[in-house]
C-alpha cells in the first residue's frame, strides 16, 4: 500500500462499531478516503483480532494509513490486560523521572505497533492547576511547566523509538479546565502572561514533535470561541508556540461545541486545523463530517508528510529487560 498523506478528507474517524469491520463501514471508508483512525474499547478484544482490523482498514483506503488510539494509561487506556500491560495513570509515575516515563511510553508503543497501531494520543502536555478537573488531573505530568516538557520530551521520545508518532494535547493548555469537555465548554479567564508561563510552556518546549490536539476551551482573555474553533487561537498555536505540526481537533462529538456536528467540522477547518477527529457515530453520523471537513489543505498535506517522514520501524529492544528496568525504577 502507498505511504502518500494525500487522502479525500481532512478527517481522522473512530465510527466503528465493534471489533470487525463491517462491509458498509468498509464501503464508507473506501469512498471518505480519510487521512486516518482512531480506535477504542469497543474495538479492541485479542491481539490477532486487531491486527486483522488494522490490516482492514488500511485495505479499505488502500494506503498504510496512521491509525492511533488514546493509551495514556490509567482511565484513559483502550488496550487493557490480560493481553496488555494495565498501565497506571501518568502522574502516578511522573516522579519516577525521565528514564522510567521514556521506558513505559516505549513499551506502550510497542504493544501498540505490534497489532498495526502507529500512532498515540499522548503525552499529556496540559500544566496541572489547584483546581484542575479530576478527569484530567491524573492524565497530567506534573504541575511545573519545566517538569511537564522534560517528560513529555521522554514520553515522545519512548513512542518514536517504538515507531508511534506521539500526538501531545491539548494545545493550546488544558489544564486551567475546571469542566470536563465532554460534557461543556471550560471557560478560562487567565490572563495572555499567565498562559504564556505556564500553559504554553511546555507544548513551546515540544513544537518540533509531528502531530498535536486541540483544546475544547474557550480563553475569555483572547476570543471568545472555543480553541477549536478559533482562528485567533489557531493562530497563537502556529506563531506564538511555533507548534508546525499536524494539528487534529479533539473529538467534535464532545458537548463542549456547538452546533451540529457538520458545523463543528467546518468550523475547525476554517480556523485553520489540519484534521477533523470523529470519534463516535455510525456511517450516517459520519458522511456530513467528512462532506464539511474537505479535502486536506495544502498545508496539511505537507504537515502530513512530514508525521509519516517520522513513522519509523520499531528499534530493536529486550522488551522483557526493559519492563523489568522500569519496574524496578517505579517501585
Amino acid at each position: 500500500m502507498a505511504a502518500d498523506p494525500v487522502a479525500g478528507s481532512a478527517t481522522i474517524l473512530g465510527g466503528i462499531a465493534g471489533p470487525t469491520l463491517t462491509p458498509d463501514e468498509a464501503a464508507f471508508f473506501r469512498e471518505a478516503d480519510p487521512w486516518g483512525f482512531i480506535l477504542f474499547g469497543r474495538n479492541v478484544d485479542s491481539p490477532d483480532q486487531l491486527r486483522r482490523l488494522t490490516g482492514d482498514l488500511r485495505a479499505a483506503v488502500g494506503r498504510d494509513a496512521v491509525i492511533t488510539v488514546d493509551q495514556e494509561g490509567g482511565r484513559v487506556q483502550r488496550l487493557r490486560a490480560p493481553h496488555w500491560i494495565d498501565w497506571p495513570a501518568p502522574l502516578d509515575q511522573a516522579v519516577a523521572g525521565p528514564r522510567a516515563m521514556w521506558l513505559r511510553y516505549h513499551l506502550i508503543g510497542q504493544e501498540l505497533r505490534a497489532v498495526g497501531i502507529d500512532s498515540d494520543c499522548a503525552p499529556t502536555l496540559d500544566v496541572a492547576q489547584d483546581a484542575t478537573h479530576a478527569f484530567l488531573r491524573n492524565r497530567c505530568l506534573g504541575s511545573d511547566p519545566a517538569r511537564v516538557a522534560l517528560l513529555g520530551r521522554a514520553a515522545a521520545d519512548g513512542l518514536l523509538a517504538a515507531g508511534v508518532l506521539p500526538v501531545v494535547k491539548h494545545l493550546p493548555g488544558h489544564g486551567r479546565a475546571q469542566v470536563d469537555s465532554h460534557h461543556g465548554l471550560p471557560v478560562v479567564e487567565a490572563a495572555l502572561a499567565d498562559l504564556d508561563a505556564v500553559d504554553f510552556a511546555p507544548f513551546r518546549a515540544l513544537n518540533d514533535l509531528p502531530m498535536g490536539m486541540t483544546a475544547h476551551i474557550r480563553f475569555i482573555a483572547l476570543d471568545p470561541a472555543p480553541a477549536t474553533a478559533s482562528a485567533r487561537m489557531i493562530g497563537l498555536i502556529r506563531d506564538r508556540i511555533g507548534f508546525d505540526g499536524l494539528l487534529m481537533t479533539d473529538d467534535i462529538t464532545m458537548n463542549a461545541l456547538s452546533g451540529t456536528q457538520a458545523e463543528r467540522a467546518a468550523a475547525s477547518i476554517t480556523a485553520g486545523c489540519d484534521l477533523v477527529l470523529h470519534c463516535n457515530g455510525t456511517v450516517a453520523e459520519m458522511a456530513p463530517v467528512v462532506q464539511a471537513a474537505g479535502s486536506m489543505t495544502p498545508d496539511a498535506t505537507r504537515r502530513a508528510g512530514a508525521a509519516l517522514a517520522r513513522r519509523l520501524s520499531p528499534a530493536d529492544a529486550d522488551l522483557a529487560a526493559l519492563r523489568a528496568e522500569w519496574q524496578t525504577l517505579v517501585a
